[in-house]
């Protein structure tokens, strides 16, 4: 199936079900910059429940950007302290000192625009889970599409939820379960099955 989505910083999980479901994926590199969405966010699970991480960015709503070219606003530490939550919140879990290794260059490298630094996030999750992500980029913006069109994804407010299985979370004994946090979630507590996890979700909720 042909699907059109938005990339995001650490995609949740929903959006990774959609991609393993693409026979053909492609990636919308021809938008406008839009706050309020995973474009620069993730959402993971801390010791005190749903945490937001938020990439800064250089941005302006008078003047409209593409999203791939929104710089990443270098000038505070926000990949120490996002590497720190990470630590903090998964430390305990399965598989965090696993891909700790794979992970931890992405938050040492200084990126400059926000697309390219989601994209490489994206492209060491799937070295990661040994996934053969194959992918190609718009080629100009459609309103609408003949493929399947998942760019609602990338929507942090009002988003869909999605009916997917629960699995074991570092602090699910405290919050209970979190659904459709960042993929990260599902790496480090399901390790290898991460990918049988994906494939296993009910993608017909996806086409409705």
């Amino acid at each position: 199936m042909d699907i059109l989505m938005h990339p995001s910083y650490f995609p949740n999980i929903a959006s990774c079900v959609a991609m393993v479901n693409a026979s053909d994926l492609h990636l919308e590199i021809h938008d406008t910059y839009q706050k309020q969405t995973y474009r620069n966010r993730a959402h993971i699970y801390s010791a005190n429940g749903k945490l937001s991480l938020n990439v800064p960015v250089t941005y302006s709503q008078k003047n409209r950007q593409f999203y791939k070219e929104v710089q990443i606003a270098n000038d505070g530490k926000w990949q120490a302290v996002h590497w720190k939550s990470l630590h903090s919140a998964y430390s305990t879990s399965p598989y965090f000192e696993f891909y700790a290794d794979e992970l931890k260059p992405l938050f040492l490298k200084e990126y400059k625009h926000i697309f390219a630094f989601n994209m490489k996030c994206l492209e060491v999750v799937s070295e990661c889970l040994q996934w053969s992500l194959t992918y190609s980029f718009t080629e100009a913006y459609e309103k609408s599409s003949t493929n399947l069109d998942l760019r609602t994804l990338i929507k942090a407010r009002k988003e869909k939820e999605f009916a997917l299985d629960p699995y074991v979370q570092v602090f699910s004994n405290k919050h209970g379960f979190i659904s459709n946090l960042s993929i990260l979630d599902l790496l480090f507590n399901e390790g290898p099955n991460t990918l049988n996890y994906l494939k296993n979700q009910d993608f017909n909720q996806f086409k409705l």
